[in-house]
């Protein structure tokens, strides 16, 4: 069967570069470099990418409509394969799932000082990167192949995930970015599309100018 062994020894390869990159415990090995300052959507796309937990805000339907702030895990890929859309496991146990469906606006914030690549600056520094991206929190149909993408991506950062209570009924939401927010340098945030952000320019080796 030489369609299966092949499609083996892919899954094979594929499960040796997520272990070089992320380690055995879906942590950081190392750190690829930072990019310019001035490329804003490669900026971008290396925080998202690297970091493993942000803060999720939504509007709280136990608080009156006021904006609730929770620190939970994401994904937006594995190892190389980034998409930029920040996914996560959610439960409606938690109030962040039971406000997305009631209501989707939000916004997600990660930082770079997790990342360790920020020295002894003070994570407001403008030099230490942090993005905000605003839209909707979706929940993803579990059957599609979108979701099976995210569960990798989840699993491949997080492997405990794939240990959670199944009565606490986890599901994968997207965040659908309508905005993006970067500070990554002085001068104020970057000017950065949605499009510029989802659609960087590559080089001829498939990596992030």
């Amino acid at each position: 069967m030489p369609g299966f062994n092949n499609n083996m020894m892919g899954m094979k390869v594929l499960y040796l570069m997520c272990l070089l990159m992320w380690g055995s415990q879906g942590r950081l090995l190392s750190i690829p470099t930072k990019p310019d300052p001035d490329d804003a959507a490669a900026s971008a796309r290396w925080l998202v990418s690297l970091n493993f937990w942000g803060v999720l805000n939504t509007i709280s339907t136990d608080l009156g409509g006021a904006p609730f702030g929770n620190v939970v895990s994401f994904s937006d890929g594995l190892p190389n394969e980034g998409s930029g859309i920040p996914y996560f496991y959610l439960t409606t146990l938690d109030p962040t799932a039971r406000n997305a469906l009631k209501d989707e606006k939000a916004s997600f914030t990660v930082s770079e000082y997790p990342l360790g690549t920020c020295g002894r600056r003070d994570p407001m520094n403008p030099t230490c990167s942090k993005i905000s991206l605003t839209g909707k929190l979706k929940l993803v149909d579990e059957k599609s192949k979108e979701a099976e993408f995210a569960r990798n991506a989840l699993f491949s950062k997080h492997s405990e995930m794939k240990d959670w209570p199944e009565d606490h009924n986890f599901q994968v939401f997207k965040l659908e970015i309508e905005n993006i927010f970067l500070i990554n340098w002085f001068g104020g945030p970057k000017p950065l599309t949605v499009e510029q952000y989802l659609h960087p320019k590559m080089n001829n080796f498939g990596f992030i100018l």
